[in-house]
């Protein structure tokens, strides 16, 4: 997986957002070796999310947020990938998506289509940073875009028609 890029100056993160980048990490790690969820999560409590590594304070994560996304993903994957089928152009399924833009892309889907307590705008702009920690500009753009036709097929009462 590409590291975060580190020229990006944004905002401090909030617990949340912090969660949303970790989950498409561990998103991405459990399509590339194959574990589960369970394992995935409990890796990074232990391991990747720690408070303080080797002297470096970590941001502070929501870890009933990240615990949410990893699992709601997996428990609802045909769906989410289906929506994310249906938004992608022709000829371009899910599975020639890159891994790292798959795991953001169904994390992000997942949000917009089972929490509906967090306002879609929220959702659609927290992937499209989290997107800019890991590419330049395109795959931003196509975040934006395909959560976008996203949430105007889930959630169209949140967009006006």
């Amino acid at each position: 997986m590409r590291p975060p890029r580190k020229e990006n100056k944004a905002k401090p993160a909030n617990k949340r957002a912090v969660a949303r980048l970790a989950a498409v990490q561990a998103l991405y790690q459990m399509d590339v070796t194959g574990s589960g969820a369970r394992d995935i999560v409990k890796e990074f409590e232990i391991f990747r999310l720690k408070q303080d590594l080797d002297g470096e304070e970590l941001r502070a994560i929501d870890m009933n947020w990240f615990d949410g996304i990893v699992s709601g993903v997996v428990a609802n994957q045909r769906d989410i990938d289906g929506a994310i089928d249906e938004a992608l152009k022709s000829g371009w399924p899910l599975r020639r998506i890159d891994l790292t833009l798959r795991a953001l892309l169904r994390a992000g889907t997942f949000e917009l289509m089972y929490r509906e307590d967090v306002p879609m705008r929220v959702i659609v702009s927290e992937y499209v940073e989290v997107a800019k920690a890991f590419f330049g500009e395109d795959e931003p753009r196509l975040t934006n875009g395909v959560l976008d036709s996203i949430a105007r097929k889930v959630r169209p009462e949140a967009i006006g028609g």
